[in-house]
């Protein structure tokens, strides 16, 4: 089975060297042709990439890269997507006062994104706050969970169902109402949780695994869910939701 794996690994690593290989050489040429957002986004497709089989180092470099050329030509998308990197891998490698530095640039550069409909918020929002929440900066994250949920919500409507974002609204504001010292605010919006989630189990097809993951590490993280300090009746009606999530995942 190790050898398997060790197989499917180096298969995986040559398959992304040689994208990765075929998407620099396209680098210089956008530039010729001055089609330099286009350079940017890719230098950040290149970012990603490397970063998902666990080459900082490099994914940095291509992030830095990306960053100047939004810098040299204003474009606001690829300024946030390469922010956001860099972000997340400075936290990644303990760093977070630069971490969280370069997350709320590529906040700031979010709602001014060329093809903008909040989405590229709702994409920096998880990494900026759970940096905050790390560093403690609670006065910086409060408005931020408020436009959260505004923009989750939003979302579901215009997908017509429930959407991630606005499930994971109500933790982050859980997380929130703890930090302030407000155990049945916290309680209130882990109940909407539950609430949404069994009001859409319909809806739930493709969130089923990151829903079960969200509320494993509630479980973990917040005060009201702990066994011993916690509220007795809510951390059961967790743990029967999670329960239920684990059915519908084993469903064809």
């Amino acid at each position: 089975a190790s050898h398997r794996a060790g197989f499917k690994a180096t298969g995986i690593n040559e398959h992304l060297d040689s994208l990765v290989g075929l998407e620099e050489r396209r680098i210089p040429l956008l530039g010729n042709l001055q089609r330099f957002r286009d350079q940017g986004e890719t230098l950040c497709n290149i970012a990603e990439q490397l970063g998902f089989v666990g080459k900082l180092q490099e994914s940095t470099k291509s992030f830095e890269r990306a960053r100047r050329v939004a810098e040299a030509h204003g474009f606001f998308s690829v300024e946030c997507r390469s922010c956001l990197g860099l972000g997340k891998s400075a936290m990644l490698e303990g760093r977070a006062d630069e971490g969280v530095e370069m997350l709320r640039h590529a906040m700031t550069a979010a709602p001014l994104s060329e093809e903008n409909e909040n989405n590229m918020e709702l994409n920096v929002f998880p990494a900026f706050t759970n940096a905050l929440f790390l560093t403690h900066a609670i006065d910086e994250v409060e408005p931020l969970v408020a436009r959260y949920r505004e923009l989750a919500q939003a979302l579901s409507k215009r997908q017509g169902h429930l959407s991630w974002e606005e499930v994971t609204s109500c933790y982050y504001f859980a997380q929130l109402h703890e930090e302030r010292g407000r155990p049945h605010e916290a309680g209130g919006e882990v109940r909407a949780l539950l609430d949404l989630l069994r009001d859409n189990e319909g809806a739930l097809e493709g969130i089923l695994g990151n829903c079960r993951g969200m509320l494993e590490e509630a479980s973990s993280r917040l005060m009201i869910l702990d066994p011993e300090l916690g509220d007795e009746e809510l951390i059961q009606s967790v743990a029967a939701q999670l329960v239920k999530l684990q059915v519908l995942m084993r469903q064809p």
